[in-house]
């Protein structure tokens, strides 16, 4: 798979890492300092990987944020003896993973602000060059803030390097802007992402979905400032105006995710992907946990303390699963087998258990046993496979999520055909069906909805397409719906009369509360930064 080289390690982290312990008064002659660095294309591009690797993070995508609660009412934390934590809606100032998830995005934030502000050190990297780095470095700035004012609301906004730790936050508002602003700039110098060639640096395409989801996004709740519809339905238009792109959605819906395991891109439907590389057994250490803690549970056997695993199957936890809400949005909820194609993939319809493995199908009353099932590891290809660490990739912007986003934006402002609208939604109904998208499908395709009716079947739709890919709680949130699909999850994980071992999926829905929209300010950096002020409930 084409990587990112992440070539980071630097003595004490280095200046990209931040200040380090001074334990010699001797200054080596072989570290790099920011004046001596950014001297060539080599060195600017081992920084502009550094920005790269904060989304490959165990504390972001690479584990922790999968089971943070950001799948909302579609899922919940499969792991009966947790009793606190942001991955049961139990969340306190104090919870490592919130904690962890504000310093890697700081810290990264952090090395794109020393490299935009040293790109100009060197005459002698091509200005081409320089002004595709600058785009992808803004560009991931401004996604690293997109991540935290969604997360957070405001937050101190940073676009130098600085020694003082007493920052006010910014408005919410304010970062919104700031985001967008820098984001449209990027997309003025980033490359084509045909030119680029694979999902995982970023491109015109990434940049244009991207700010499509954050004006759609600064629109919600809280900041509410509706003209921005406009500009989410512009950039959703102009990822699927682009003739040169040519992206498309894949025809078979289980395929997009075969590929994030086996290695392979598809740039027509993969837009923008977390990559990850390798099973932590060689040289590479770009390994993440996607499939191993998300994944469909099998644990092999232990006999006699030694733990034995199908080679062929790949170990997986099973930490996520389905919620009942999520099961009955699919077609025919009352049976094992449904015509939207997407229900038995994004849901696992099957245990896995022995050596060799053996899947073993679940019967209808087992909702709620069922993992979370679109990342799955008998799909990997580099062999052997590691019980920790997956070269399974994670997708940040699917092509699926720009049509839904267009036929969102699209039916608020309502000032185009209402084919527009239809014809994007019902591409990818069609595909979920397994239907060709670009014939009419009745019985599948939507039609004649008053727009409150389709903004309703629009919001189902998301979740059938982008389930267990962490845009759920977000999408909740802005659209202010965020209790009222967490209680009615709880009321039907209540009246499903699970057994007591499945009494953490009621656990999970029944914590959430309404200053769960937002966590709280860490409690570390409300000590450090006395400018700060917590979030209203915190």
């Amino acid at each position: 798979m084409k990587r990112l080289s992440m070539v980071i390690a630097l003595v004490c982290g280095a200046f990209i890492l931040g200040a380090c312990n001074k334990f010699l008064d001797i200054k080596p002659e072989d570290f790099l300092t920011p004046t001596q660095y950014y001297e060539n294309e080599k060195q600017l591009n081992n920084a502009l990987n550094a920005v790269y690797s904060i989304l490959g993070h165990y504390t972001t995508y690479g584990r922790e944020m999968p089971r943070m609660g950001l799948d909302g009412d579609d899922g919940f934390y499969n792991v009966v003896n947790t009793l606190t934590g942001v991955q049961i809606y139990d969340v306190a100032a104090t919870d490592t993973k919130v904690g962890d998830f504000w310093k890697t995005l700081y810290s990264g934030i952090h090395r794109a602000n020393l490299l935009l502000a040293n790109l100009e050190r060197s005459e002698a990297i091509p200005v081409e060059t320089k002004n595709h780095v600058k785009g992808e470095a803004l560009f991931l700035r401004s996604y690293f803030y997109f991540l935290l004012v969604s997360n957070f609301g405001g937050v101190p906004y940073l676009t130098e390097t600085t020694q003082d730790v007493h920052i006010p936050r910014t408005p919410a508002r304010e970062v919104y802007e700031n985001i967008i602003a820098d984001m449209e700039l990027a997309e003025t110098l980033v490359l084509p992402i045909r030119e680029i060639g694979h999902g995982g640096r970023v491109s015109k395409s990434a940049v244009r979905g991207i700010l499509a989801r954050v004006n759609l996004f600064m629109a919600g709740y809280p900041v509410k400032d509706e003209t921005r519809y406009k500009e989410a339905r512009k950039w959703a238009k102009m990822v699927m105006d682009d003739q040169e792109a040519n992206h498309q959605l894949n025809p078979d819906f289980k395929q997009i995710f075969i590929n994030y395991a086996a290695d392979k891109y598809d740039i027509g439907e993969s837009i923008w992907e977390v990559e990850f590389y390798g099973n932590h057994r060689d040289v590479y250490r770009e390994g993440g946990q996607i499939g191993a803690y998300n994944g469909i549970r099998y644990v092999g056997l232990t006999v006699g303390g030694v733990l034995t695993v199908d080679p062929n199957y790949g170990y997986s936890l099973g930490m996520v699963n389905a919620s009942g809400t999520l099961w009955d949005k699919y077609a025919d909820p009352s049976s094992l087998v449904s015509p939207d194609l997407r229900r038995d993939w994004t849901i696992a319809p099957f245990s896995v258990a022995g050596v060799p493995a053996v899947e073993t199908p679940r019967p209808i009353e087992q909702i709620y046993q069922r993992n979370a099932g679109k990342y799955r590891r008998q799909y990997e290809v580099l062999m052997p496979k590691d019980n920790q660490y997956t070269p399974i990739n994670f997708p940040l912007l699917r092509y699926a999520d720009v049509l839904l986003m267009f036929a969102e934006a699209d039916n608020y402002i309502n000032d185009a055909p209402m084919d527009d609208r239809y014809d994007a939604i019902n591409r990818v109904r069609r595909r979920g069906y397994g239907l060709p998208v670009d014939l009419a499908a009745p019985g599948v395709d939507l039609q004649g909805l008053s727009p409150d009716g389709f903004l309703k079947e629009l919001q189902n739709e998301r979740s059938r397409e982008l389930s267990f890919e962490n845009l759920r709680k977000g999408d909740l949130v802005r659209w202010g719906i965020f209790m009222d699909k967490m209680g009615d999850a709880l009321d039907h994980a209540q009246q499903a009369g699970l057994p007591p071992s499945m009494s953490h999926a009621i656990t999970y829905f029944e914590n959430a509360s309404a200053r769960d929209v937002l966590w709280p300010i860490p409690s570390y950096e409300m000590g450090v930064n006395l400018e700060l002020e917590q979030n209203i409930g915190w």
